[in-house]
């Protein structure tokens, strides 16, 4: 059988595959594991922690402290995949997976004009997969003229824009972290366009991390934390609701399950607080080489570095196949599947408050039994020996 990606997800899938005697091949569109955690800014740690960010079968090294760097993330990765002697081959970009003739199993089209079978495919190519920008207004021109306009998935330390006068849109954790990034490293001037004020929590309050709460309350009514949440917050985060954040009239988890992660704070209150991050109106479109904001302000800054997020890039790979949503999300994930697609499963395409990284571990066991248990009632031998070939 096939992963096709080789991040976290696709790994720790293939590894507890391997665990279980199912032979499993993962496929990754580039020369190396962890492709994704490679392109991330420099700055950036996990906001989980090391204990339950790590995946099957390997913890993570003590010396990598409680809040991973993505260069650390990366060394593990690669550690990982070599612990486990995982089957990868790099290079094979997966272009469509259908159903193979018969019916039993999957063909994907991959690179090369390579036609692979197997009786189970895993999808984890990953949760920030393509950038998404939103459909301004003016923002061709604007791109063709002296502004510098760049995707947040370009971005890598502030270092080129020391002495810059910078607006970043978006105030997702990548957002929020890219601005105080900016700051320490001496742009001129720093500012954060929000159209939906986030709920913000503190990463750790007394040593206590904000992902065992996520983990603690997962389960319970929506309603009943976004109750507990408020007092929380209030006695937690300071009201930056005179420096253009005010506290969401949504809660929190309420904001969690329509798809908003709250932002954790690494600086981005004091940065606020001080004025030395700016907060302003949405922005609206383009225009005359300006910045044309929803407040009807007009910016010119030098730089502009949109944090919109990305899509799942899935249509092409899986959309004829009825398994995704209007938003292009699979319906299903980990060991679940959808009664047209059997043997069709998929990981790291949500984004749980209580950590992706858990969760990915989870999902990689259970999807790992499910498999195992399917080929028991089909009668397919533990070492794959009908299951998937890769040709040469």
């Amino acid at each position: 059988m096939y992963v096709i990606g080789g991040g976290p997800g696709g790994l720790a899938t293939a590894q507890a595959l391997r665990a279980r005697g199912i032979r499993a091949v993962v496929l990754e569109k580039s020369d190396r594991v962890g492709a994704s955690w490679r392109r991330h800014y420099d700055r950036l740690h996990l906001h989980t922690t090391r204990r339950l960010s790590s995946l099957p079968g390997l913890p993570m090294p003590r010396r990598f402290g409680r809040w991973v760097s993505r260069d650390d993330m990366v060394r593990y990765l690669e550690k990982y995949a070599e612990h486990h002697r995982l089957e990868i081959v790099t290079g094979v970009e997966v272009s469509r997976v259908e159903r193979t003739p018969d019916g039993t199993g999957w063909l994907l089209h991959a690179t090369g004009g390579r036609r692979l079978t197997g009786r189970a495919v895993v999808v984890a190519t990953g949760y920030n997969h393509t950038p998404r920008l939103p459909d301004w207004p003016g923002l061709e021109s604007y791109t063709s003229g002296p502004g510098e306009f760049l995707h947040a998935s370009e971005y890598r330390n502030p270092r080129p824009y020391a002495g810059r006068d910078v607006l970043v849109v978006g105030i997702g954790n990548t957002g929020a972290e890219i601005a105080v990034d900016l700051v320490e490293g001496g742009a001129s001037r720093v500012r954060l366009s929000v159209r939906t004020a986030p709920h913000i929590v503190r990463r750790s309050t007394a040593g206590w991390a904000a992902q065992y709460t996520g983990i603690a309350v997962r389960r319970l009514p929506v309603r009943l934390v976004d109750l507990l949440a408020r007092p929380l917050a209030r006695l937690s985060v300071p009201n930056l609701s005179a420096h253009g954040l005010p506290r969401p009239d949504k809660g929190l988890y309420t904001r969690v399950r329509e798809g908003a992660i709250p932002v954790q704070d690494v600086g981005i209150v004091n940065a606020v607080r001080k004025g030395a991050v700016e907060i302003v109106a949405a922005v609206d479109g383009f225009e005359n080489g300006k910045v044309v904001l929803a407040d009807g302000t007009r910016v010119q800054p030098d730089v502009v570095i949109a944090a919109t997020g990305y899509v799942r890039g899935l249509e092409g790979l899986v959309g004829h196949l009825g398994v995704l949503d209007s938003r292009g999300r699979p319906v299903v994930h980990g060991a679940r599947t959808s009664k047209d697609a059997p043997g069709l499963y998929f990981t790291g395409f949500t984004n749980p408050i209580s950590g992706m990284l858990r969760e990915l571990a989870i999902d990689a066991e259970r999807i790992a039994r499910a498999i195992a248990k399917a080929d028991a009632r089909a009668g397919v031998r533990a070492d794959g020996r009908h299951g998937s070939r890769l040709p040469a």
